[in-house]
């Protein structure tokens, strides 16, 4: 029998690792990648009595090989917040998904497991660019400011690391970011003592500077959108300046457009005072998908950004 962990490499499944390894430790197989690669199970040849433990892809975007390991023999326990599609009824697939805008997947584990490591939760929050639902999610533990803060900042960091064409763009590959994460009960000790949250807040500073000197593709009181250029730090930076701005101006929509050869990624959000409709405009392409607040588009060709761009418009005319 093998055990196989096939996690999200952001914030989200890097957290909800974490929470269900502390519960129940395991020897397992770890399968992730940056955070665009979500047809995860494709990379895993599972067999009979085999253990899959799913945390925060979607299942509609692994629907074949799910279906094709429980076919095998093999079990499943999933755990997500993104569009499912049709949730298949299976005695060996255990199913914890939760399709709404004010969670992720770290708060579902944490709800399963009564909140024994709600810290992990609460970065993985952050990290999802979801900061009423971290604080409030927070405040049975107490924290100080200045700590809740620090919360913030890895939620932040652990996300950024996950955006880049390829583990190579990434200032840590995520399996070996989970190696570090895991040597540490507690967020706030990797925080203060691992150099790696140092590396990732000088790299992240960096690329928003970079990316600060852009100028928008639309401006208005509703919509801001901006295409970054062909560069690994322009992809690394795409998902933390969608969601810094989104903070700045709640009632904006966001879309931030990365070039790479004749195709462009676009990371969306929704205006963070009415977060839906995200991922309904993303999936109105091929290769979008995503969350109702936060969505993406993996390869959007060049000919159709004027179409996007159109909908983008369209998709949020109550924004503002």
């Amino acid at each position: 029998m093998t055990a196989y962990d096939i996690f999200n490499g952001d914030a989200d499944g890097l957290c909800a690792l974490r929470q269900l390894r502390l519960h129940e430790p395991r020897d397992a197989v770890l399968v992730t990648g940056v955070k665009r690669d979500v047809a995860l199970l494709t990379r895993v040849q599972p067999r009979g009595g085999d253990q899959l433990t799913v945390l925060d892809i979607s299942l509609d975007e692994n629907r074949e090989p799910l279906l094709r390991a429980l076919a095998a023999g093999a079990a499943c326990t999933w755990f997500d917040h993104h569009f499912p599609g049709d949730i298949p009824a299976h005695p060996r697939l255990a199913a914890h998904i939760r399709y709404a805008p004010d969670t992720c997947s770290s708060l579902i584990v944490d709800a399963v497991l009564d909140g024994r490591y709600r810290a992990w939760a609460v970065v993985a929050a952050f990290g999802d660019n979801l900061p009423q639902t971290a604080r409030r999610a927070a405040q049975p533990l107490g924290l100080a400011p200045e700590r809740l803060q620090l919360l913030r900042e890895l939620g932040e960091l652990l996300n950024y690391n996950a955006y880049g064409e390829s583990v190579d763009e990434l200032h840590f590959h995520p399996a070996a970011l989970y190696g570090r994460l895991s040597a540490f009960r507690d967020p706030i000790q990797f925080a203060e003592q691992d150099q790696a949250f140092a590396t990732l807040k000088r790299g992240y500073r960096s690329d928003m500077a970079c990316a600060a000197e852009v100028p928008p593709q639309i401006e208005t009181a509703a919509h801001l959108a901006v295409v970054l250029p062909d560069a690994p730090w322009a992809r690394r930076v795409s998902g933390a300046w969608a969601n810094e701005q989104a903070n700045r101006a709640p009632e904006r929509a966001h879309a931030v457009l990365v070039r790479h050869g004749h195709t462009l990624t676009v990371s969306i959000r929704a205006p963070t005072a009415r977060p839906a409709g995200a991922d309904a405009l993303a999936r109105t392409f091929p290769t979008g998908g995503g969350r109702p607040g936060a969505a993406g588009i993996n390869a959007l060709p060049e000919n159709e950004l004027g179409r996007f761009l159109t909908a983008f418009r369209a998709g949020f005319t109550g924004a503002g």
